[in-house]
């Protein structure tokens, strides 16, 4: 049987961004932290950090903020950056302002530009971020782009071939599959992350892309009820999707 590691109560907070030390013993204090039902008056007191400790304690009245290794999905409106520190609209002013303070911290898995839109997951699990990033592993990633010119037919070819050279890059992207939806909009499929890759693969062909939206990472698509700008949190099977092979 795994032992359950313990931990302090209030390291445990502080480490969720609840406050310092000092801040959640006021907090104690206050009859703000319940535990089983009963208000916890020292904080120092060692638990179990048990998978249900979000379900048994609240504090301010609210559940218990996700343990370590939480993963989390939005729907990324174009306007934000992927940062914690530029200025402008941040994705973490989505987000609960105490999630910033989280230890390990909250990045983002792989960054969307400022202007491009949808699926961002967001992690504090180190070894899953660099799964889903790794060039091993190829995660597809699926966007629709909306294009300022129409198509020329050859688009299709030129992608997949495995032959396209970005401006500025001395070795060819890997093979992308490419879904013409109209004239001036299509899917495109890609296994890499090289910077502003699908608005340069566009670009290399003559186009231009007006509008960028990230519809999947593997197969894992964004919930039909999660509207711009929202986010929910991913369960285990879930978040396994990012590593499925689609057989499309």
């Amino acid at each position: 049987m795994t032992k359950v590691p313990t931990t302090r109560i209030d390291r445990l907070l502080g480490s969720l961004g609840y406050g310092s030390r000092g801040e959640i013993a006021q907090i104690a204090r206050a009859r703000r932290i319940v535990l089983d039902g009963a208000r916890v008056a020292d904080v120092a007191k060692r638990i179990p950090m048990s998978p249900d400790l979000t379900e048994r304690m609240t504090v301010h009245g609210a559940p218990l903020d996700p343990l370590p290794g939480m993963v989390v999905i939005m729907n990324k409106p174009a306007g934000y950056i992927c940062s914690r520190k530029d200025s402008g609209p941040l994705v973490y002013d989505l987000l609960p302002d105490r999630w910033r303070h989280r230890k390990p911290m909250l990045s983002p898995v792989g960054r969307l530009d400022k202007e491009t839109s949808g699926l961002l997951l967001l992690t504090d699990d180190g070894d899953l971020l660099h799964r889903i990033t790794s060039p091993n592993l190829a995660v597809e990633k699926t966007y629709r782009a909306s294009l300022a010119r129409p198509l020329e037919g050859h688009e299709v070819d030129v992608f997949a071939s495995g032959e396209l050279m970005l401006s500025g890059e001395k070795k060819p992207l890997h093979p992308a599959k490419l879904c013409v939806l109209s004239p001036t909009e299509a899917r495109l499929s890609i296994t890499e992350g090289r910077y502003h890759q699908v608005r340069r693969m566009f670009a290399a062909v003559g186009n231009h892309v007006e509008a960028l939206h990230r519809e999947a990472l593997g197969d894992l698509t964004l919930p039909d009820n999660l509207q711009a700008a929202a986010w929910c949190l991913l369960n285990a099977d879930d978040t396994a999707k990012v590593f499925a092979k689609s057989s499309s």
